[in-house]
């Protein structure tokens, strides 16, 4: 049985950018500074339908296992078993996870937020090319 793509994170709008400023100024990913970094909050909002802060104030439901404090890499391994992939191209969790953890887990969860809208994947244009190429080859066998 072949699993379901997962959605990726670092494919929402403008997090890959992002992403890279925090690569290149790490204070930039740090939950205290979010304050000098309005633009988080914007594409959070954005993306989630509510901010860090605003995650972080939020009551959890009854049962709730405080996935959110979990280290990174734990993190990305529950995130995927969600069906979402919080890792860069190379597979390592994203350095704006701490910042975008509580408010997707919250969202995935269906306790509070949104989840962020995902266009549909656009078919793989190896299959489709050797789709028609196979097509192609039976027609010119004839």
């Amino acid at each position: 049985m072949t699993r379901p793509s997962l959605r990726r994170l670092i494919d929402l709008p403008g997090l890959r950018e992002l992403e890279h400023r925090a690569l290149m100024k790490p204070r930039f990913a740090d939950p205290d500074a979010l304050a000098e970094h309005p633009e988080l909050d914007a594409f959070s909002r954005d993306a989630f339908g509510l901010t860090y802060d605003e995650a972080l104030e939020l009551p959890r439901p009854a049962g709730w296992d405080d996935v959110e404090r979990l280290p990174a890499r734990d993190q990305a391994d529950a995130f995927e078993a969600q069906g979402w992939d919080v890792t860069d191209d190379k597979r390592r969790p994203l350095r704006l996870l701490p910042v975008l953890a509580p408010q997707l887990w919250l969202a995935v969860r269906g306790a509070a937020g949104r989840l962020p809208h995902h266009a549909e994947a656009e078919p793989d244009p190896m299959k489709s090319s050797l789709a028609a190429e196979a097509a192609r080859f039976r027609r010119d066998r004839r």
